[in-house]
């Protein structure tokens, strides 16, 4: 069976090898969280890129970049452009990058192995490397149960706004009690989903609304801080059937406050 490369998903998307001189580069330091920097600051993320201590990029009138995985694996998140680069008064060097748009279908999904030199984490373009698996998304979770989860704003965000089919499906099928985690203050909030699209139509409001949900509490708390939201855990705590009334998910709801302390000491504000 024949091999993909990322050379070849990148050059049926327009990068042309034959005119640019192009580098790989697989991001992945032990003394940062890069990942998690990725996902959650991508400001930080970039920054890190662009600041080297070498003049690594010499040459270059593109990158390839990637995040390390698991052993040799890397995932590709976008192709940048080097407009400049200035040497620092501390002898580093500053290259200034803009991403590359048309690549935004094999952002964060495609998967390469780098290969087994970790260690020469850039390298020249003609270095064909395989991919090896292409995911819905960088924070794709597969639906597995109701209760084995716990997601974050982040992942709650890329499930709604990419229609994860499985997720979709699953969500939409039942109503629920819901409980939204604050890991900033170890506060709790319980909510109710009721209706024709059940835990998705419900959750799908978080999502619009940049976490509140319409609730008085957490529209405060995101009016003082837009980015207040990765601090949201969402999960289930029960299942309700479709057919319930309003005042019976109302019900179980104010059931739930009671015996987490919500409205006392949580989220809750009735």
């Amino acid at each position: 069976m024949k091999t993909i490369t990322i050379q070849e998903l990148l050059q049926n998307r327009g990068l042309d090898s034959s005119k640019n001189k192009i580098k790989l580069v697989r991001h992945k330091d032990s003394r940062f969280d890069l990942y998690n920097d990725y996902r959650f600051e991508k400001e930080k993320f970039y920054e890190y890129q662009s600041n080297q201590g070498k003049d690594v990029f010499h040459g270059c009138d593109y990158i390839v970049s990637f995040i390390g995985e698991t052993g040799t694996l890397s995932r590709f998140i976008g192709v940048f452009q080097v407009l400049d680069c200035k040497q620092l008064k501390n002898k580093e060097y500053y290259y200034s990058l803009q991403e590359v748009s048309g690549f935004e279908g094999l952002k964060e999904r495609v998967i390469i192995d780098w290969g087994k030199s970790t260690l020469s984490w850039h390298q020249w373009y003609d270095n064909l490397k395989e991919v090896v698996q292409i995911h819905p998304g960088l924070h794709y979770k597969q639906f597995t149960d109701y209760f084995d989860f716990i997601l974050n704003f982040a992942e709650l965000k890329e499930i709604i706004s990419k229609q994860y089919s499985d997720w979709k499906r699953m969500l939409s099928a039942t109503n629920g009690i819901y409980l939204i985690s604050d890991t900033n203050t170890g506060k709790l909030y319980v909510g109710s989903a009721y209706g024709e699209n059940g835990i998705w139509g419900r959750w799908t409001t978080y999502v619009k609304t940049n976490g509140h949900g319409d609730n008085k509490t957490l529209k405060k708390i995101i009016e003082k801080d837009s980015n207040y939201s990765k601090f949201f855990q969402f999960s289930i705590l029960m299942l309700l059937p479709k057919t319930i009334t309003a005042d019976e998910a109302i019900k179980m709801e104010k059931l739930f406050k009671t015996k987490l302390g919500t409205n006392s000491f949580g989220l809750n504000n009735n």
